[in-house]
């Protein structure tokens, strides 16, 4: 969360380590993700902008240019710059179930399989799926897009029992919630954790983003009826062009179904999605 802060302000633009035209780019994009140019969509002239924050024209027009690269503006030959309408993020969106809201993310996106292997999962994987260490398990990463804009990219791991009959063509066509449905799994209890975490170079060529750029980390542990773990999912998505959102009806509130924050600070990290650690 950021402080309050009104347009007049400047925030000191001289954190070591980050080039001057990153930092004017990450503070002017807060700034439009808090809707401080929604009145005319017109961002400052650029010796406003060189005077406010007390940097050159260069470092001006190189954050401006940043932003427009991100899709977040567009230079008006004679006007300036603008902010590019975006879709209204407090429209009310329907109540989904989970499986419906699987669906719903399948028939949103395009997929592109980018990897299917079966290779044994790192340990803490395989401790969470309950398999043997050194026991293969099919492993995905997929890209999802929408409209040609990367949103989301995920590593799957599922183990061999319910994992052997999926391949790239079957994925290249359903999302792997429904594949599984398809070999007879039906799905019980879920666990999810939301971190974040920096964009690896690898990562950051198939999102189209920053190297270093912020992520959103959603880590997912899916059991069957029978509480066996089928899935452990990692997604990592640009929390400028994904949001996760939560609906808990008031009879949840007061249960594990509304979330609950988990502090690590003085304590072994496990990871995963199914960790036991101290609660606040």
């Amino acid at each position: 969360m950021n402080p309050p802060q009104s347009i007049d302000s400047a925030p000191a633009l001289r954190a070591a380590g980050t080039a001057l035209h990153r930092q004017l780019f990450m503070v002017l994009r807060d700034e439009i993700a808090r809707g401080v140019y929604a009145a005319t969509g017109a961002l400052p002239k650029e010796e406003a902008l060189g005077e406010r924050f007390q940097v050159s024209r260069i470092t001006v027009r190189r954050a401006l240019a940043d932003l427009a690269a991100l899709g977040l503006v567009e230079r008006r030959h004679g006007l300036g710059t603008f902010v590019k309408a975006a879709p209204d993020m407090a429209r009310e969106t329907p109540s989904l179930g989970f499986i419906d809201s699987l669906r719903q993310v399948a028939s949103d996106t395009q997929v592109q399989v980018l990897q299917v292997e079966r290779v044994p999962p790192p340990p803490m994987v395989s401790a969470l799926l309950q398999i043997a260490a050194g026991e293969a398990a099919l492993h995905a990463f997929r890209l999802r897009s929408v409209d040609g804009v990367p949103v989301m990219i995920t590593e799957a791991w599922v183990p061999a029992f319910v994992g052997r009959r999926v391949t790239t063509a079957r994925l290249r066509k359903l999302p792997l919630y429904q594949v599984l449905q398809e070999e007879g799994v039906k799905f019980g209890r879920v666990v999810q954790e939301l971190t974040a975490q920096v964009a690896s170079p690898d990562v950051a060529r198939s999102l189209q983003v920053e190297v270093g750029s912020p992520l959103l980390k959603l880590v997912r542990l899916m059991h069957d009826v029978e509480a066996r773990p089928v899935q452990h999912l990692t997604a990592l998505l640009p929390p400028e062009r994904s949001r996760v959102l939560m609906d808990i009806p008031g009879d949840k509130v007061n249960t594990l179904d509304a979330g609950q924050v988990v502090h690590d600070v003085g304590l072994p990290r496990r990871g995963g999605a199914d960790r036991s650690q101290k609660r606040r």
